[in-house]
């Protein structure tokens, strides 16, 4: 899923399932190296029906990015009910992620 200057609020922030948002730009090669492991997680069939999984591109949307404070990319953030539950920066594990994920669904 691509999020959206335009769509965030609608995607993201009233959600009614978690929202993994992956904040990244097409320059970045971590962001790159982060690629692989968020696809994997959001084609999980276990998880499709619990979380939102996608990608915001900093550059093509600035007020996004620039609303959560984001200084490094790649970050990810974890949002549940509106607000952000985890906030995980730079290339991390596919492990690592997925457990921040159950902890929060």
């Amino acid at each position: 899923m691509e999020f959206k200057d335009t769509n965030f609020d609608m995607e993201v922030i009233k959600s009614s399932v978690p929202v993994l948002v992956d904040f990244w730009a097409e320059w970045c090669g971590p962001c790159k190296m982060l690629t692989p492991t968020i696809e994997k997680l959001a084609e999980n069939e276990e998880l499709k029906e619990k979380i939102k999984i996608g990608k915001l591109n900093v550059d093509e949307n600035p007020a996004s990015a620039g609303k959560f404070g984001i200084q490094a990319i790649p970050t990810l953030l974890i949002f549940k009910n509106g607000v952000i539950v985890e906030r995980i920066v730079g290339v991390t594990s596919e492990k690592d992620i997925r457990s921040k994920i159950d902890a929060v669904i």
